[in-house]
């Protein structure tokens, strides 16, 4: 554990002395991932398709702020629609619009939410989102979640139905509209992921915020436990076909990751645990303090050792011997 301890502050001072350069370079990766992924699931404008563009792209989300690294991931996703089917892109874009409207109306800070989202649920643990948003977030960011959830089926939704769209080329446009429309508003599976993952982001803000002892722990666990369990009962109810073992094999990994955000976060030792008490004129104060857990960095001091000896030299007396 000290060894931890110690790689931890490492990293963190790192980090600190290299903010400058780190940053950019983790938009930047997360810019590259984004837009790959964007192009391997659609890819229908050759154009944009080529990492070439890709590169200079995610180039320019690293010097802007985070906002871009979304723009840039919706422009790529409209154009690639766009190619594919009008109809298809307008009811994307309008899709994009109201949850743009919405994200900034109640959680502008939680853009990497939007972006991280869909990319979990590619590598089946979208559920250390809600777990990790409940920790460090509040309950607002309950709406970034969803709309990180909406961008993932949305899109899904189309990649499943991209050969029935487009063999309704000869239809009229209505019956495009409706066909998508309908499609998006009657996924069941997405509305219970997002009322399971708003629960989630819910309950544990809550219990983390309670005065107890190990109440990030408790929060994690109940968060994953709820988590499964609305899935599951939203399963029974309306049955969306979700794969049980999946659900508990994701949400156990997405606990295991969410461990490590907790050690570099909130790492305390509550065995040394104070209670203080003290007032003023108008009021008294009960303080409940936990140290956090740190370790002395050993420092290594080096030594010079001088190996000129300054020795005076030594003279040899020779005996004559007179005969």
């Amino acid at each position: 554990m000290t060894t931890l301890l110690v790689v931890k502050q490492i990293l963190m001072a790192i980090y600190s002395k290299y903010e400058v350069y780190i940053t950019p370079l983790l938009k930047f990766l997360l810019a590259l991932v984004t837009l790959l992924m964007v192009n391997s699931r659609l890819g229908y404008m050759e154009s944009i398709d080529k990492l070439t563009v890709v590169l200079i792209v995610a180039l320019m989300c690293s010097f802007m702020p985070m906002n871009f690294i979304v723009v840039a991931a919706a422009a790529f996703t409209m154009l690639h629609l766009y190619k594919f089917n009008l109809e298809t892109a307008v009811v994307i874009g309008v899709g994009f619009l109201l949850m743009f409207l919405l994200y900034i109306r109640f959680s502008p800070k939680d853009t990497v939410v939007i972006v991280l989202l869909p990319v979990c649920f590619l590598m089946k643990i979208p559920y250390v989102i809600p777990i990790s948003m409940g920790l460090v977030g509040t309950p607002a960011s309950a709406v970034s979640v969803a709309c990180g959830v909406m961008v993932y089926y949305m899109l899904h939704y189309v990649i499943q139905n991209a050969t029935v769209i487009a063999a309704m080329v000869d239809e009229e446009r209505t019956a495009r509209f409706k066909f998508l429309i309908d499609g998006l508003l009657s996924n069941k599976e997405m509305v219970i992921t997002i009322a399971a993952f708003a629960v989630t982001v819910i309950l544990v803000y809550i219990i983390r915020r309670l005065s107890i002892d190990y109440a990030w722990s408790i929060a994690m666990a109940a968060g994953a436990v709820v988590n499964i369990m609305v899935l599951l009962v939203g399963d029974l109810m309306f049955d969306t076909n979700v794969a049980l073992f999946g659900v508990i094999l994701g949400t156990i990994i997405s606990f295991l990751l969410v461990l490590v955000l907790q050690f570099f976060v909130f790492n305390v030792d509550y065995s040394r645990t104070e209670k203080v008490q003290f007032e003023d004129d108008e009021y008294y104060y009960y303080v409940k303090a936990v140290p956090k857990v740190t370790v002395a960095r050993a420092e290594k001091k080096v030594k010079q050792i001088n190996t000129q000896r300054n020795a005076r030299p030594v003279q040899r007396s020779r005996s004559t011997h007179e005969s």
